[in-house]
């Protein structure tokens, strides 16, 4: 039998002749574990658009959301075509004539002048514009007998749909009619879209774009679904897809796999299964490290629907509620009781535990199109824009709504705020000021709410605020550390995109000594400190942040249990001294060569 390794390669080169059809194909890991079954391709194509008229102040705004949508079209298709050179010559070369093609028509081409001119001319929104232009194109094609000419036309209306889907940000599909076990195979999944994939229906997921910690991944790994992201070539052989093998462990996707390729990975899926019950024996056992330290680990949540999970998985508390759940895949912002009510659910559901909810952090990877309006179209670099904190203090009704619903959620439990995207001390002193306004009002109209009032804490994800971690210390009641961003932004690495994914890199010396800036100065400042990023759900990192001092970490339920083996096998005095050596170091070769034989001699 021959390796993985071996069968890809084969694969990658079109030899379908002697491996019956069977495909296989490389990407990212994003999400452990194996998923077997019947594959869908997303359908991008069916999407409602509305029709509505504007007024004559409005064209520019309107032609400008137009402008956004094509540029963000042109880095997708660019994204692609960079791709697509890693697949062999021949599709390479065919795949590179299609998105060229692709690309042309964004650039002055009938189908964005005649968009432009609707725009302007007949005062219709964008969307409808798009729809309209293609229907008119359509008809100058409709009595061509030409099968070339047909097929251009074809390529004219799935660049229009990319165009209406990235003005709508709305979710492509819905997945709740898909058999039970469905892997989904699509281009791109965005966090909403993922929202979508119930784990009781959908097995796991594969997409051509996407980075290894995207929040797509992080949802991906939130619901314990196995993912791939970032796979060349996906969409583009001429195999139809009828059965998949997602293996979000080694980042594997086999398109209708062969039956002993089924039952070797079937065999792999069961050894898995065992892992998975052993380590789940250890739910009722302290995470506590060998000399006597106790180690808080909790758990992020995504969705509500994860609350069994963490609390099967014997979650401490809630370290990350992140709350954009409650403006995902709807037209109507949630009201202050709506949020109320989700917030108390969770306070009960973890039964005297902290819950640590996060306000809202929309914007960047993250739009809602409830507030599309609101963010507009998120400027050249959306994930420095207007989005988190900004976005809440512009906007004060959105604040003030989180706001009230979480004091009044407090009063039924533990529950604490967090600041996402803080850089200075004078947006933390602004919330709390917030704060203070909204319960006065809540006391005046007689409702009942937590006294004293919940602590407010400091997301640390932008290098400024690690920097300035020692003011922030003064006037925030505990940190947060967002690894996830604090690592993107000190990098300039877009963590979304795969092709970079390469350099995104935790132990890059910058930003360790970032991380032990926050710790110290939490420490100094007689704070509490926690990592809710995803390195603290990777067991690889466990000892060094232990080690520079970390005594609370929060992740993705299903990390929990790995996370907990690790602790207990760890001496602190030991991981302390192993973390100041790794702290002497300046090339990250070295310090991962350091982590990686510390954790060995456990």
């Amino acid at each position: 039998m021959k390796s993985d390794g071996e069968s890809g390669d084969k694969a990658l080169a079109g030899d379908d002749r002697d491996r019956g059809g069977e495909r296989v194909f490389h990407g990212l890991a994003v999400s452990p574990g194996i998923a077997i079954g019947p594959a869908h391709v997303s359908d991008h194509f069916d999407i409602a658009v509305a029709e509505y008229q504007i007024e004559p102040e409005q064209i520019a705004d309107e032609s400008s959301r137009f402008a956004a949508a094509l540029a963000t079209s042109v880095k997708q298709l660019r994204k692609l075509k960079t791709k697509a050179q890693t697949l062999p010559d021949a599709a390479a070369e065919e795949m590179g004539y299609l998105l060229d093609a692709h690309l042309s028509m964004l650039s002055n081409s009938r189908l964005v002048r005649g968009v432009e001119k609707r725009i302007a001319e007949q005062r219709r929104n964008a969307e409808w514009a798009i729809q309209a232009e293609i229907a008119g194109i359509g008809e100058s094609f409709a009595g061509m007998r030409d099968a070339y000419l047909a097929a251009r036309f074809d390529d004219i209306r799935v660049v229009g749909m990319r165009l209406i889907r990235n003005l709508v940000k709305t979710p492509f599909e819905a997945y709740g009619n898909l058999p039970q076990g469905t892997i989904v195979l699509a281009e791109e999944l965005t966090p909403a879209d993922t929202a979508l994939l119930d784990p009781r229906r959908i097995a796991g997921f594969a997409t051509v774009l996407g980075g290894a910690e995207s929040h797509t991944a992080i949802m991906a790994r939130a619901l314990g679904l196995p993912a791939v992201v970032g796979v060349a070539g996906l969409l583009t052989n001429r195999v139809t897809p009828e059965n998949a093998i997602v293996d979000g462990s080694t980042g594997t996707v086999v398109i209708n796999p062969r039956p002993e390729t089924v039952a070797r990975y079937r065999a792999r899926q069961d050894q898995l299964g065992v892992e998975k019950r052993q380590l789940q024996k250890l739910r009722r056992l302290p995470a506590v490290t060998r000399d006597g330290v106790e180690i808080q680990l909790e758990a992020n949540l995504e969705l509500p629907r994860e609350l069994d999970q963490a609390v099967n998985a014997g979650a401490a508390g809630l370290g990350l509620v992140r709350t954009e759940f409650l403006y995902m895949n709807r037209d109507d912002l949630p009201d202050e009781d709506e949020q109320f009510e989700a917030f108390r659910g969770l306070l009960r559901g973890m039964d005297g535990r902290v819950v640590t909810v996060r306000t809202l952090d929309i914007g960047g990877e993250k739009i809602a199109s409830v507030l599309a309006g609101v963010t507009g179209s998120g400027g050249a670099n959306p994930a420095l824009g207007l989005r988190a904190i900004r976005l809440s203090l512009k906007e004060r009704r959105l604040l003030d709504a989180q706001l009230a619903a979480m004091l009044r959620a407090a009063a039924y439990g533990k529950l604490r705020i967090l600041l996402p995207m803080i850089c200075n001390v004078g947006e933390v002193r602004r919330v709390r000021e917030a704060m203070l306004q909204v319960a006065r009002r809540l006391r005046r109209r007689g409702i009942v709410i937590a006294d004293p009032l919940p602590p407010l804490g400091v997301m640390i994800e932008i290098p400024g605020a690690a920097l300035a971690a020692d003011a922030l210390a003064a006037e925030a009641d505990f940190f947060a550390l967002g690894t996830n961003d604090l690592i993107q932004y000190t990098l300039a690495i877009d963590r979304g995109d795969e092709q970079v994914a390469y350099l995104y890199d935790p132990l890059h010396p910058a930003v360790l000594r970032l991380i032990q800036f926050a710790i110290e100065a939490a420490h100094r400042g007689r704070i509490p400190i926690s990592i809710c990023g995803e390195i603290a759900g990777d067991p690889r990192f466990t000892a060094l942040l232990i080690g520079l001092g970390i005594r609370e970490l929060s992740m993705a339920p299903g990390s929990i249990p790995r996370v907990k083996q690790r602790v207990r096998s760890i001496d602190t005095v030991a991981a302390s001294r192993r973390a100041r050596a790794i702290m002497d170091q300046w090339d990250p070769g070295r310090i991962a060569t350091l982590l990686d034989d510390f954790n060995a001699l456990a």
